[in-house]
């Protein structure tokens, strides 16, 4: 019998789902953008987004608010009195692909305790899926549990979602010519690729960097829907807000060996092993 989701979860689905709907959905394809200072885009949307959830989501639990929006000092701040939890979010992740009218994008929130998500919601408003998951509950898509599909057996026979830009020129030289995947994809949205994984979509899954609130929701959801995932060192995960982590993911526990075991081999970082 499937679990069903509980009463809190559905609740933050609910909230997360009408700032999309009010704030994010009437600005696609007709957005005015701007240029934070470490290049990347800003939008209206973002703002409004940003806005609207730093005053739903304490309605739910009564705790303060870290967005990828704010000063780093601000984030640091917040992060440094995490232990009681609060919640990591990013409004728009994918700007590029929303500024571009791609439809790959997403509002990822998580509600985190001591370094750890303990809820988590991503929504892509454009094809209206939502992930979601609690901690030792289960994950779904919408209604569904997750994953949707069974993975792929063997690497060979794997898609693979790989983010070559954030690799070290080695791998990513390794992977473009000799990939040890049946076929790979990108599609710019962090959050929602980590979602693809725990859905069966992809097999595997790599990154070279990313922040707290690329992963914080993301990680919940694969989790629980039966995945695993690493970094590529090896190295316990810095969860600190302004410090990138790579990861390496996979649909379960044997593809991750597989995956994470080609990638130590051609790799140039001595700290792969």
């Amino acid at each position: 019998m499937q679990q069903q989701q509980p009463a809190q979860l559905l609740a933050l689905a609910n909230a997360v789902r009408q700032v999309a709907c009010e704030h994010i959905l009437p600005h696609f394809l007709k957005v005015a953008h701007d240029h934070k200072s470490d290049g990347s885009l800003l939008t209206q949307a973002d703002i409004a987004a940003h806005h609207a959830l730093l005053m739903a989501l304490p309605q739910l639990i009564d705790r303060p608010v870290l967005s990828e929006e704010m000063p780093h000092e601000e984030q640091l701040q917040l992060w440094q009195n995490e232990q009681a939890g609060l919640w990591v979010i990013d409004p728009i992740d994918g700007t590029s692909n929303f500024v571009n009218g791609i439809p790959a994008f997403c509002i990822s929130v998580a509600y985190v305790v001591k370094g750890e998500a303990t809820l988590g919601v991503i929504y892509n408003p454009v094809a209206d899926e939502c992930y979601a998951a609690a901690n030792g509950v289960g994950a779904w898509l919408n209604d569904d549990a997750l994953p949707l599909r069974t993975p792929a057996a063997a690497l060979k026979h794997c898609i693979a979602g790989v983010d070559f830009k954030r690799l070290r020129p080695a791998l990513a030289s390794a992977l473009a010519a000799q990939g040890p995947f049946h076929s790979q994809r990108n599609f710019g949205s962090s959050a929602l690729e980590w979602c693809f994984v725990a859905a069966g979509r992809y097999d595997v899954y790599l990154h070279g960097g990313q922040m707290l609130w690329d992963f914080a929701a993301g990680q919940l959801i694969l989790r629980e829907a039966g995945g695993a995932y690493r970094t590529l060192e090896q190295n316990p995960a810095d969860v600190q807000p302004g410090r990138k982590r790579s990861v390496v993911a996979a649909a379960n526990s044997a593809l991750l060996s597989q995956w994470h075991g080609w990638l130590a081999q051609h790799d140039e970082s001595p700290n792969v092993s």
